[in-house]
């Protein structure tokens, strides 16, 4: 089965980022690479890029994982954050869907509060605190 997993890169606040999204979704990180940790050959990270995130990595549920960077200027990256991605997240209950709303919503700007949708769906969608764009959406089970 094919599964979706979402990368973010982030302007050097990578680990600030990932420590509140940790909290909100109850995880451990699978992987915290610094970039002085993963040696490129030919390339050299300045002292102060050198604890900078290269790669970072949260499960969220059982089948999506949750990655980032630092993009840094000191290789020639430039981070353009702009509302071209969203995170779409998909709780097993409406009450997690508040939860996880609430939270994430926390210091961002919110762009549709959650409420029952046209489509039938409870929905809800907000701009994080680190500029990221996230939907949540719970389906209500399908009455037979």
């Amino acid at each position: 089965m094919t599964r979706v997993n979402t990368y973010l890169n982030f302007a050097g606040n990578t680990e600030e980022a990932f420590g509140f999204y940790r909290l909100v979704f109850c995880g451990d990180f699978t992987a915290v690479v610094r970039f002085k940790d993963m040696p490129i050959d030919g390339v050299k990270i300045p002292k102060e890029d050198e604890n900078k995130i290269m790669h970072i990595g949260l499960p969220i549920g059982q089948e999506s994982v949750l990655m980032a960077s630092d993009a840094l200027e000191s290789l020639g990256q430039s981070l353009i954050q702009g509302n071209n991605v969203y995170i779409s997240v998909h709780p097993d209950t409406k009450e997690e869907a508040d939860r996880v709303f609430k939270a994430l919503s926390a210091g961002g700007t919110i762009e549709m509060p959650m409420a029952d949708q046209p489509w039938g769906d409870y929905f809800g969608s907000f701009k994080d605190r680190f500029g990221v764009m996230w939907m949540v959406n719970y389906s209500y089970p399908k009455v037979p």
